[in-house]
């Protein structure tokens, strides 16, 4: 074999999961042994003694995702090899366990790949948690495909790579149901400051301050979990990361969005109630547009700290419970409307049952909910009149009227039950007085 035959070789070395007491003498050799060779991250215990090294760590900085980065460290250590005939690449872990770098250099045919076997995390995992995972049967998933690597599986889990609470976020809502009571993370293992706790499901999210050495271990899952939805919200945080528009957006940029796919929803039912031919396909659609502005809010907002998707679930689905005692509870279903009022008051510390009421709601609707409110609560309000004919054709020509005349129909409606919404509360205050 000639010189040109020979590939170039890259020389991938495991530090081990922790401090440098868990880095191997044999990995502490090789790299001596080399001319050329980089940390994958500096951002790692076992990488303290090579302060001094070159790493990647700009990639991270650089990279628009995690798939980005990873090509990226690849394609330099290809060149490097290239330039040098042989390289080191030292990781943190194992190179045999969740290193995708790793995986692109054994598929690439321009270099050869050496590994020096370190310690993994998982060894650590085990013993922190006791169980042997061959008799326990546990499964190991990556917490950023966890809706899809984890779907259908049962049994025990240990989840990696849960290093920001965005990804505890996707794990705790992917069960659509029957989710774990709680479940073991696994913090700093093999350092001083170790720590294993017992951590509630829906706290998950909430209670821990994650980082690149945060894992949890699921004793025991039942339900498949919900892959569609957690897709779907991968794809959503994709689009923010990566598209210029949806960079862009706001809450208040992406208003009038979220109203013009209200109404598209209700245009689909409409059309459903005239029987449209494939309306349930459109109203199918519309919902879906409808729902990727909710989630377009949450990926927002979570962005900041404020709340997430599965914040956004849990708390519709505790307030629907709290709202329903009729059915999770022993109140009589005869005084269910009086209890809904009651509660929501109690919720939201409203004075009044008519605090409640959107003001940039359409006048009709507004109106609308003015006087049924009112009536709720026994306060007048203005008598029905017959409109001579049928309503619609009244209400076009109220509104014809009011055009020839200069006054806005909107704007006047919207007065009027304002003057109602003052009344019943005045009336609602005496009542309570009483």
């Amino acid at each position: 074999m000639t010189t040109a035959d020979v590939r170039p070789t890259v020389v991938v070395v495991g530090l081990g999961p922790a401090g440098p007491d868990l880095t191997t003498i044999g990995a502490v050799t090789r790299l001596d042994s080399l001319d050329h060779w980089y940390l994958r991250t500096h951002r790692h215990p076992a990488a303290e003694p090579f302060d001094d090294r070159p790493s990647f760590d700009h990639r991270y900085e650089t990279g628009a995702t995690f798939d980005d980065v990873y090509t990226g460290i690849a394609a330099d250590l290809v060149a490097e090899a290239g330039r040098h005939g042989e390289v080191g690449y030292a990781i943190p872990g194992s190179p045999h366990v969740l290193e995708r770098t790793v995986a692109l250099l054994r598929e690439d045919p321009r270099v050869d790949v050496e590994v020096v076997a370190g310690m993994s995390f998982l060894d650590l995992a085990w013993g922190a948690i006791g169980v042997d995972p061959v008799e326990a049967g546990v499964t190991l998933v990556d917490g950023h495909r966890f809706a899809i690597d984890a779907a259908g599986a049962t049994g025990a889990l240990l989840v990696a790579h849960c290093h920001a609470r965005h990804v505890l976020s996707d794990i705790k809502l992917a069960y659509e149901e029957d989710e774990p009571e709680s479940a073991i993370v696994l913090a700093r293992l093999g350092l001083p400051d170790e720590s294993i706790d017992e951590v509630a499901w829906a706290d998950l999210d909430r209670a821990i301050d994650a980082d690149h050495l945060t894992s949890i271990f699921i004793p025991s899952v039942g339900a498949p979990v919900a892959q569609e939805l957690v897709r779907f919200d991968g794809l959503v945080r994709t689009l923010r990361e990566q598209c210029p528009w949806d960079r862009e957006q706001t809450h208040e940029s992406l208003r009038r969005y979220l109203i013009e796919e209200s109404y598209e929803v209700v245009e689909a039912i409409d059309a459903m109630d005239q029987g449209a031919p494939d309306a349930l396909d459109h109203l199918e659609e519309e919902l879906g547009d409808l729902l990727y502005q909710v989630f377009f809010h949450a990926v927002i907002a979570g962005e900041s700290g404020h709340f997430t998707i599965a914040d956004v679930a849990r708390g519709i689905h505790d307030k629907l419970h709290r709202r329903h005692p009729h059915v999770f509870g022993d109140a009589d279903a005869d005084d269910l409307e009086a209890d809904w009022e009651q509660i929501k008051r109690a919720e939201k510390g409203r004075a009044s049952v008519l605090d409640g009421i959107p003001a940039a709601l359409p006048g009709l609707l507004y109106a609308h909910k003015v006087l049924s409110k009112a009536e709720r609560i026994g306060a007048p309000v203005p008598e029905p009149v017959d409109p001579g004919g049928e309503i619609g054709s009244a209400l076009l020509a109220l509104v014809a009227h009011a055009r020839s005349s200069g006054v806005d129909a909107e704007s006047a409606l919207r007065l009027a039950a304002d003057r109602v919404r003052t009344a019943a509360r005045a009336h609602e205050a005496r009542t309570e007085d009483r």
